[in-house]
């Protein structure tokens, strides 16, 4: 996994507005905040919220996966201490074990040969040895732009998953010139980078840093006559439709990455990824507790005193009967297994149904007498005595 120059230079924390010791659920609630606060789609046309948005998902990309932002923090503590300081034998020698750090910089002693391809490998080709111009790279393919969207499900479509169409924008090969950014399709290789679309500069101590070529903006190619559409970068905006399999059992606010189905990548380069956040709404009967759904179930007095057999309904589905002990407590939870919701291994979560005795509001005479009846029957019987007993002895 490599990390470019251009991120390893922006403080990833400050742009999420997050400590460097924030947790991964701080870190998650800050990207939330603000990735409503700048998408695209409650910004229209406001180029600055669209480019702040991208910043954000940038950073939340590396800061929410703990091996990416473990190496972040490793590579800036590197950059701030001065890590890269010739060793006292002169040369290109480092005074600190690379691979101890990386995992796989490995190679020859000090000297010319000091490590292998373990540091090009983290820093995707970010230093190149010695006072000139590296090692000859080439263009390389480009992975395509991350595209994040966010999509509303129902209650029950979050339960049991669905298919939903999304539509987004991205960057993609501007189709006008075949994505070269000439409009005859001949461009020239930029006389700056000689096609490599990288420039060297050098640090001290034998070493350099390679940034994106500022004449040919890392393309490696210049138009001759700038496409009229692209304007000569070879990029256009494209949007299309997709249709995207929500999974079964997904909650508020989860955020779910499709391997693949970014924007297109340049060159023959991968495509980018899609990150979805999904949003639920509420149900007027059904509650949720993890894998879980929850209901609140009416009972009469006479049930919950004298027992008997209840119907519960279930999301979905045909409703199911609970047998209701003989002096059941109001507020008490029952479970109905399997009625829940989808959990990732394909199994189902439980129902569970709370007991509330339901007061009726209007008696008629034989109700009225009946209750009477009882009262009078269970007049000795006090339902607050342990409660007075248990205040004078606290």
């Amino acid at each position: 996994m490599s990390l470019s120059r251009d991120l390893l230079e922006k403080d990833l924390y400050k742009v999420l507005g997050v400590p460097k010791d924030a947790t991964e659920a701080e870190i998650k609630k800050a990207y939330r905040k603000l990735a409503r606060e700048y998408h695209p789609d409650a910004n229209k046309g406001d180029a600055s919220a669209e480019e702040r948005f991208k910043e954000i998902s940038e950073a939340n990309d590396v800061l929410a996966d703990a091996k990416r932002r473990k190496e972040y923090d490793e590579a800036r503590a590197l950059f701030g201490n001065g890590g890269f300081r010739p060793g006292p034998g002169g040369g290109g020698s480092f005074n600190f074990d690379l691979g101890d750090l990386f995992g796989g910089a490995q190679g020859g002693g000090a000297g010319a040969g000091g490590f292998g391809g373990g540091l090009g490998d983290v820093f995707g080709g970010l230093f190149n040895r010695g006072g000139g111009t590296g090692t000859g790279t080439r263009t390389q393919p480009r992975r395509g732009q991350d595209i994040e969207s966010e999509v509303t499900l129902n209650f029950t479509e979050a339960v049991e998953g669905a298919t939903v169409p999304l539509r987004m924008s991205s960057s993609a090969a501007c189709k006008s010139c075949s994505g070269t950014g000439d409009k005859n399709g001949t461009p020239r290789v930029c006389p700056t980078c000689v096609g490599t679309g990288q420039v060297s500069r050098g640090t001290g101590g034998g070493f350099s840093l390679t940034d994106p070529c500022p004449d040919c903006k890392g393309r490696g190619l210049i138009p001759e006559n700038p496409c009229d559409v692209c304007h000569g970068s070879g990029r256009a905006k494209s949007s299309r439709t997709m249709q995207v399999r929500i999974p079964a059992g997904v909650f508020d606010g989860q955020r779910i990455r499709l391997r693949g189905k970014g924007a297109p990548g340049e060159r023959g380069g991968p495509n980018g990824d899609l990150y979805v956040v999904v949003h639920v709404g509420s149900h007027p009967v059904f509650g949720r507790k993890d894998d879980n759904l929850t209901v609140t179930v009416p009972v009469t007095f006479a049930e919950a005193a004298l027992g008997g057999e209840v119907k519960v309904p279930t999301l979905g589905g045909p409703p199911v009967t609970l047998k209701l002990p003989a002096g059941t407590p109001n507020g008490r939870t029952m479970r109905a297994r399997g009625k829940g919701a989808v959990r990732k291994d394909g199994t189902r979560g439980d129902l569970l149904v709370t007991v509330e005795v339901a007061v009726p509001t209007n008696l008629g005479d034989k109700a009225r007498e009946a209750l009477e009846a009882y009262r009078d029957a269970t007049a000795d019987e006090d339902p607050r005595t342990e409660l007075f007993q248990a205040a004078k002895g606290a």
